[in-house]
């Protein structure tokens, strides 16, 4: 019994599998060339899109398809990636979508090279407000049209952006409160840059 009940799951997610396989290719014919990619990820379908289309690819996805929540937005710098070579976009900015009414999820994701911007899809989900503020922060990358890009989590002194690759570890300053002046003030990071050392395992070879 628990034999047919496996097979009959397997089919079921199979179904939906092509189903959103389908959706996708849908997704291909009304948009053609803007959409770079489509394949099959870990945990969901991954659609790579030119990134001029992001807002109108957006709220296609959310009107037609389905796809009423982005739960997630985030910087990826892929400058260090074994598969990164030379004239490849630095960055990727991932959406992350959800679909309650079909319990499907799909993400999406749009390349960008340095200095190059992307459109704000906070008018078609205002919860990414934070999380282009946040991928700003971190990595620089610029939101056009954007109702309030400044920084949100490090203070508005700071000079850099922390999660990219070449950022320094221990940072380029450091905030003090001066008691003699009243205030928070900043002077150059004396800090050195830790050397990591592989542990040495007992017994391993390590050749």
């Amino acid at each position: 019994m628990s034999d047919i009940k496996q097979e009959q799951d397997m089919e079921q997610e199979q179904g939906m599998e092509q189903a959103e396989l389908m959706e996708l290719a849908g997704l291909q014919e009304h948009f053609g060339d803007l959409v770079q990619s489509i394949s099959e990820g870990i945990d969901c379908p991954v659609v790579v899109i030119d990134r001029k289309s992001i807002v109108d690819v957006c709220q296609y996805l959310k009107d037609e398809q389905g796809y009423e929540m982005l739960i997630d937005l985030c910087g990826v710098d892929m400058s260090e990636h074994p598969s990164f070579a030379d004239g490849d976009a630095r960055f990727e900015v991932v959406y992350n979508l959800l679909s309650i009414q079909h319990n499907k999820r799909l993400r999406v994701k749009v390349l960008l090279a340095e200095r190059e911007l992307i459109s704000s899809v906070v008018e078609v989900w205002p919860t990414v407000n934070w999380f282009e503020r946040e991928a700003f922060e971190m990595y620089g990358i610029i939101f056009n049209h954007h109702p309030d890009l400044r920084r949100l989590l490090t203070d508005y002194g700071f000079e850099g952006h922390p999660m990219l690759k070449d950022f320094p570890l221990t940072g380029r300053a450091e905030i003090f409160f001066d008691e003699e002046q009243w205030r928070c003030v900043y002077r150059p990071n004396k800090l050195e840059n830790r050397v990591l050392i592989e542990r040495t395992w007992p017994g391993v070879d390590r050749g």
